[in-house]
């Protein structure tokens, strides 16, 4: 799944475009707005974004569970080399001490990433702050020509900002149109 960044200069516009892509049979799931008008988009009924799209969650989650792995292994490896407990720990202990500091990771990266903003979205601040509106389109590999025909042809003033291979793949990049 593909996700496709707009940039609308209304909430008029954004609400059309919207409207455009329900009567095209788009979801209100597969089209999320950002924007830092929350009341304009509750009183038009448009779908908001959500946690995983505005802050860095997903991407700071997958690195502390990374990093809570590569550490749990360390500390399994010198428990097994020093022998603190003993000689004769069961293997379930080990992979129980890995599992726990990866656990323990994720929740770490979790709270971090609930601290800080999307990175995706930072190139996206000033025009957020100058009243713009982004909209992210989420479609299929076979819907992407059909969506991208009706944006363009329907709204050729909506910017077409950038496309990424999944919004939620925290290693991706944008492709900037």
């Amino acid at each position: 799944m593909k996700t496709t960044y707009y940039l609308a200069s209304t909430l008029s516009s954004t609400q059309n475009i919207a409207n455009e892509l329900h009567r095209a049979g788009v979801k209100d799931w597969f089209i999320h707005i950002i924007s830092n008008d929350e009341s304009g988009i509750n009183k038009r009924h448009l779908h908001s974004s959500n946690y995983l799209e505005t802050l860095d969650l997903v991407r700071d989650g997958v690195i502390g569970a990374m990093l809570g792995f590569l550490i749990g292994i360390i500390a399994a490896g010198l428990i097994a080399y020093l022998q603190p407990l003993g000689g004769d720990l069961p293997n379930v202990i080990y992979f129980f001490i890995i599992g726990l500091v990866t656990l323990f990771g994720l929740w770490e990266g979790g709270l971090a990433g609930i601290a800080s903003k999307n990175r995706k979205l930072a190139e996206f601040e000033q025009d957020l702050a100058d009243g713009k509106h982004l909209i992210l389109i989420y479609t299929t590999k076979k819907n992407e020509s059909r969506i991208q025909y009706i944006m363009s042809h329907r709204f050729p003033g909506v910017k077409l900002a950038a496309r990424d291979s999944h919004f939620l793949n925290p290693f991706s990049t944008l492709e900037h149109s």
